[in-house]
Formats: C-alpha cells, sequence, structure tokens
C-alpha cells in the first residue's frame, strides 16, 4: 500500500537529543515537525538513537509529566498523545527531559536548537547527526554501560564472552551510522 503523502509543516525544531552522564557523549540532531505530539516524538528519539522501544518512558518539563496515564500509577500524568511538542518548547535554548526505561533510567535531555523554516522537498523527520553508538537495551544504565564497555574490550576479562555473544557479536562504541537513524525514522 501506497504511504500516504504528508503536507509539509509550517515550522520544524532542529533537536539535538543527549544520553545525559554518558561520557563521550552519545548524541543525535534530528529535524522534527513542531506539531508533532510528545508520543511521536517518543517513537523518533527511539529510531534516531537506536532503542527498541520494550521499556516504559516519560517526558518532563517545567515540573510536569507527560505519558501514557496509567490508573494504577499514582503520579499525575498529562497524555502525551494529546500534548504537542510546540506546546511545552516554544523557543530556541528550551529542554525537556525524556526518561527511556526506568530500571535503567536512560535519561536524555532534548534541547530545542532552532525553529526552521521547512525546506522543499525534504522529508521530516531526518537525523542531521550525531556521536556513538546506542548502548545495547538492559545493560544497567550508563554506569552497567561503562562496565559492559570495559569487559567487551578487555579480552581477559570474565564476562568478555559472554557479553559479546549476547550483544550479538563485535559492538563498536564509537559508531554510528546516519543513513541507520534515517531508515529507521522513514519507517515510522
Amino acid at each position: 500500500m501506497p504511504r500516504k503523502a504528508t503536507a509539509a509543516p509550517s515550522r520544524v525544531y532542529q533537536l539535538k537529543i543527549t544520553l545525559k552522564e554518558s561520557k563521550p557523549p552519545i548524541w543525535r540532531r534530528v529535524e522534527v515537525a513542531d506539531d508533532i505530539t510528545l508520543a511521536r516524538l517518543h517513537h523518533m528519539i527511539q529510531a534516531a538513537m537506536g532503542w527498541t522501544d520494550s521499556h516504559l518512558h516519560m517526558f518532563s518539563v517545567g515540573g510536569t509529566s507527560y505519558g501514557m496515564p496509567d490508573p494504577d500509577y499514582d503520579e499525575d500524568v498529562r497524555d502525551e498523545r494529546r500534548s504537542k511538542l510546540n506546546q511545552v518548547l516554544t523557543a530556541p535554548k528550551q529542554k525537556l527531559s525524556y526518561e527511556y526505561d526506568f530500571g535503567d533510567s536512560w535519561t536524555h535531555e532534548v534541547l530545542l536548537e532552532k525553529v526552521l523554516a521547512p525546506e522543499p522537498g525534504v522529508s521530516y523527520p531526518r537525523c542531521t547527526a550525531g556521536k556513538r553508538a546506542c548502548p545495547p537495551e538492559d545493560c544497567g544504565g550508563v554506569w552497567g554501560y561503562a562496565d559492559f564497555l570495559e569487559a567487551i574490550g578487555d579480552p581477559e576479562h570474565e564476562q568478555h564472552e559472554e557479553l559479546r555473544e549476547w550483544v550479538g557479536g563485535e559492538f563498536d562504541p564509537e559508531q554510528f551510522e546516519i543513513a541507520e537513524a534515517n531508515a529507521a525514522l522513514r519507517l515510522m
């Protein structure tokens, strides 16, 4: 079935998404329509970073949380499906927080760098830059990731072979393929 053509956005937000406390920094720069919902932004972050969308997530800005409301959960969470990006970020230099996987607590800073006019013939969202590989899911957050890198980088480490097998063989923490990020974004 052919994809439904979408109208060009009236404004484009250039966002820099940085995995907090990652050293050296792991980040992506994406351009998105300013009027997308936070639910859609969640899927875009997953695609651009390389996550698998296997865990819960939440956005927060100015003391307000956005996500999927759950009546069994006490926290007051606004519905991300009804909240637009341009309602929570209105000007460059504003930020919101995005936490993915509450157990591992992958916290990202989402910075609105620029508000742009859409370029003719360009499809959004698109990734325009980034650095370093996304950590593997379920490796224990930023601190567990540091331990993971130490183990796979040292053939003498007692967990070296086990973790290499777990991650599927080779893992290069410096590798980031912008074409892969854009292919994942196009599949959305």
